[in-house]
């Protein structure tokens, strides 16, 4: 199994990517010997907008961090240097090892608000420590993988590359990107990096800047296409793009002539719908049908769809800030919430945040090749539905990695099959519609049951 890669990050700064409040809670807990085994669930409260389904990522990066945590001489000298945490404590963190067991649902699959992504069962330090860096990674990675499904559906086959490494916010993001986005659908990355820790396809054109380098754009395409004859991608609309197909259709000929062939001319700017017609109206006529038109330039999903609908004949896509930072819904509102300790099953009560209680599964219900709805049961609890899957696998046992972990294709493979499951309504573009999650019976009566006894608490105190 390859290892997963964080990027820029390393394995002996993870310890203390952590909320300060997680390690105070920690030391609280344990100078008053509450350890018992816990439950928590990650999960998001409601659909952001825009959005009718969700995509899982970022389960791999986490089952390798909480099986590699370790707290070293060097955080643990910090944290001595704060002066609010006890020796009792800080020596406790010399030993530290995550030794729970984990559920997850696979990266790949489509879920929605409320089904339990994640669900840790720990001692509860263990469970409590690991919160901040599990919401950070899974968070934008699935806000991310989300978008670019979106982006995806909307490009209809064509192919969609990850242009966004420039404008994503830091360079371990523009990593995550890269991996979210090809899970989600895209053909690959301009990120080099990525392509090297993930294997994940790059691509690259030209800049304008390489176009303004040569006395004119012909000489530029003709330099361009003679050093990279196997991969050459022109920027056609640098002066002007009429002329720029033009002389790009010279240097494909050119090329023919040495048993070559030009990959294809890229529009960055102006009515791209209007000119990717006469750039394929010239290329057509000359005979270079094979010559494919990749646009990008400030592109999402609503341009996409726009795109298209015009008849504009373009093959591939180039899409970067909007998609890198997931510009129409940027923040995802994954949480992370105690469900069961040794006191049973616990229920947040907060106004508009309750939670569900206890240890859960979630099962898919198909129809006819087709998602029909979801249920959150316990995990006692067997629906009565046939035709059904459960979604929450086991991934983790006592610390250590228990299942065999797919690589990226698989992953993408993945949600490729579940993209074809999902009802037709809920690839919308513009339109947001609803998937049906119910409860379990029993799920629904222990958190009535549990919410009845709260009142009656509240009420006699």
């Amino acid at each position: 199994m390859v290892k997963p890669k964080f990027g820029f990050m390393t394995e002996k700064n993870m310890c203390l990517l952590t909320d300060l409040y997680e390690l105070t809670m920690a030391d609280s807990y344990f100078r008053r010997g509450k350890n018992e085994e816990t439950t928590f669930d990650l999960f998001v409260r409601s659909m952001p907008e825009h959005r009718n389904f969700l995509v899982c990522a970022g389960i791999e990066q986490i089952l390798f961090y909480l099986e590699n945590l370790r707290f070293t001489e060097q955080a643990i000298d910090y944290l001595k240097s704060l002066s609010i945490f006890s020796e009792g404590f800080l020596n406790f963190l010399k030993d530290f090892r995550f030794t729970g067991s984990v559920y997850a649902i696979p990266e790949g699959e489509i879920y929605f608000p409320r089904e339990p992504v994640v669900r840790i069962t720990a001692p509860r330090i263990e469970a409590q420590i690991v919160e901040t860096f599990l919401l950070n990674t899974f968070n934008f990675q699935s806000a991310i993988a989300s978008k670019a499904a979106r982006v995806i559906i909307a490009a209809q086959g064509r192919g969609v590359v990850d242009f966004s490494a420039r404008r994503d916010h830091g360079a371990d993001a523009a990593l995550k990107v890269a991996r979210a986005s090809f899970i989600a659908g895209c053909i690959g990355t301009s990120c080099t990096l990525a392509g090297m820790l993930y294997g994940i396809p790059v691509y690259g054109t030209m800049a304008h800047s390489y176009v303004m380098s040569f006395p004119t754009e012909l000489d530029a395409f003709r330099a361009f296409v003679e050093d990279f004859p196997n991969n050459s991608i022109l920027l056609i609309d640098t002066y002007d793009t009429i002329q720029g197909a033009r002389h790009a259709v010279i240097v494909a000929k050119e090329m023919e002539q040495k048993g070559r062939r030009l990959k294809g001319v890229r529009l960055d700017s102006g009515d791209i719908v209007k000119l990717s017609k006469q750039v394929r109206q010239i290329l057509d006529e000359a005979g270079l049908g094979y010559v494919k038109i990749f646009a990008s330039g400030d592109l999402n999903e609503y341009k996409i769809k726009a795109l298209l609908e015009q008849g504009a004949p373009i093959d591939f896509f180039g899409v970067g800030t909007e998609m890198g930072v997931s510009k129409d819904a940027p923040a995802l509102g994954g949480v992370y919430k105690l469900s069961e300790d040794d006191r049973g099953p616990r229920i947040k009560l907060s106004s508009g945040k309750v939670t569900l209680p206890g240890k859960k599964q979630v099962y898919r219900v198909v129809e006819n090749g087709r998602m029909k709805k979801d249920i959150i049961t316990l995990e006692t609890e067997k629906p009565e539905e046939k035709n059904v899957y459960p979604l929450l696998i086991k991934v983790m046992e006592k610390g250590k990695i228990c299942s065999e972990l797919p690589d990226l294709k698989a992953i993408r493979d993945r949600f490729l099959e579940r993209l074809n499951m999902l009802p037709d309504e809920l690839k919308a573009i513009t339109e947001e519609k609803e998937y049906p999650v119910e409860l379990g019976r029993e799920l629904s009566a222990l958190t009535e049951k549990l919410i009845q006894e709260y009142r009656r608490i509240e009420m006699s105190t």
